[in-house]
């Protein structure tokens, strides 16, 4: 009922996003609509409707990515260049300058982020320096290392999971995968490994295949794919790696969890509100927007060992670096006993 209720919701603004484009359009062409000579007050309406009603329009129906000023000036910078081709040029002349100044604005917030990749470079080699001394994994650490000393920016974090996963393509072969203790994996008991490695195979023969022959067609299209594939068989190495050298670790204060580059969540033992085990965690749907699942998945489903529910929502880091709220996490390990019996006694 409630994603009944929120499709709907969008599905309205929608509407009134089309309807606000439409009307402003048909205003200034429709016969039946006489437009006066002195036609700032219409003009004015329209790119009001276009830069902030709009806007508010489309960030409600994109409401999931959270409203940031960055996302609203860029709506708006957009709806006003989209007014200079909907308002007659007779009529808008006296308005030309508008756009301009909103491209203005759009171009302060793009150096206001190229100062923020200076900054980025400029504490690279401090960071580097602080992660070893972290208690957790370079995973866990790096990025929370970069938010803390840097920016929280979604281009930041972006390019921190970028940099990690050229450090786990590259440069993390030398490293061995060693288990503490209060350490469990999520894939040896699975074909994961095996399958991206497959995976990588596939891709490189098509690669190779494929370019050729789309080469002679179009070198831009050859070029693209090319880059596109070698970006792929680097991200499913680093995956790998991600996989192999990250653990699932049980601390004093929380649990860090991870699947590869692609996952990874701390739940601190006081934000546990239950668990469940063995049947009643088989029986969890996975398909609940909820639930996050860190499950090494192959060439058949498997359901998962533990299914912890949260007191309140809490923040998961996913695909290059975006965060998302959940209320549970599903979890299937190598030693599901051995883990619940550590993490009950922690708990306790």
């Amino acid at each position: 009922m409630v994603a009944k209720h929120a499709r709907s919701k969008t599905g309205l603004y929608a509407f009134l996003f089309v309807l606000v484009v439409a009307s402003n359009y048909l205003a200034y062409r429709l016969p039946v609509i006489p437009v006066p000579p002195d036609a700032r007050g219409m003009v004015i309406g329209s790119l009001i409707d276009l830069s902030i009603v709009a806007p508010l329009l489309i960030l409600a129906m994109t409401r999931k990515k959270g409203f940031t000023l960055k996302r609203f000036v860029t709506f708006m910078v957009l709806g006003l260049v989209a007014a200079r081709f909907i308002i007659p040029s007779a009529h808008f002349a006296a308005f030309a300058f508008i756009p301009y100044i909103a491209l203005g604005v759009e171009a302060l917030f793009l150096l206001a982020e190229i100062g923020l990749i200076f900054l980025l470079i400029k504490h690279v080699p401090s960071i580097l320096k602080e992660v070893p001394l972290e208690k957790t994994s370079s995973l866990f650490a790096f990025p929370a290392l970069v938010k803390k000393k840097v920016s929280g920016h979604p281009l930041i974090s972006m390019l921190a999971a970028e940099s990690l996963m050229f450090y786990y393509a590259l440069a993390s072969w030398k490293r061995k995968p060693a288990l503490a203790p209060n350490q469990f994996t999520l894939h040896q008991k699975t074909s994961l490994v095996a399958f991206n490695v497959m995976l990588i195979h596939a891709i490189a023969v098509e690669t190779i295949g494929f370019h050729w022959w789309l080469h002679e067609k179009s070198v831009l299209l050859a070029v693209v794919l090319l880059v596109l594939n070698i970006y792929s068989i680097v991200y499913i190495l680093a995956d790998i790696q991600a996989v192999r050298l990250n653990p699932l670790a049980v601390e004093e204060d929380r649990l860090y969890v991870s699947l590869g580059l692609g996952k990874r969540m701390d739940i601190p033992y006081q934000d546990i509100e239950r668990m469940e085990w063995g049947k009643e965690a088989e029986t969890v749907s996975l398909k609940d927007q909820g639930i996050i699942d860190f499950i090494a998945r192959d060439f058949e489903e498997v359901n998962p060992h533990c299914v912890i529910y949260f007191k309140r929502p809490l923040t998961a880091t996913i695909f290059l670096g975006f965060e998302k709220q959940f209320m549970a996490a599903a979890i299937r390990l190598d030693e599901p006993e051995k883990f619940r019996q550590l993490l009950e006694e922690k708990m306790m």
